[in-house]
């Protein structure tokens, strides 16, 4: 994982985890599956690696009606 290939787009407070994927682009809206998410504190506790916060439990997949919450880092599962 590239973590300079990441970036931020900001949302309004109590927008779903699809609503949030849909300020991206609209496919992500109408394709949504799933939203992994790690809160950003996780991370940099983790190092910065993905791996090691799946390792240590901290990282999970969420549904489209999942609230966002501030820090949240998510990655969008579409079809």
């Amino acid at each position: 994982i590239m973590l300079d290939s990441y970036r931020a787009w900001t949302i309004r407070k109590g927008m779903t985890a699809q609503e949030s994927a849909g300020v991206i682009h609209s496919d992500f809206y109408n394709k949504f599956i799933r939203a992994e998410v790690v809160h950003y504190d996780d991370l940099v506790a983790a190092g910065g690696s993905f791996a090691k916060t799946k390792e240590a439990g901290v990282w999970r997949l969420e549904g489209k009606e999942y609230i966002v919450k501030d820090g949240d880092i998510i990655s969008v599962r579409h079809s």
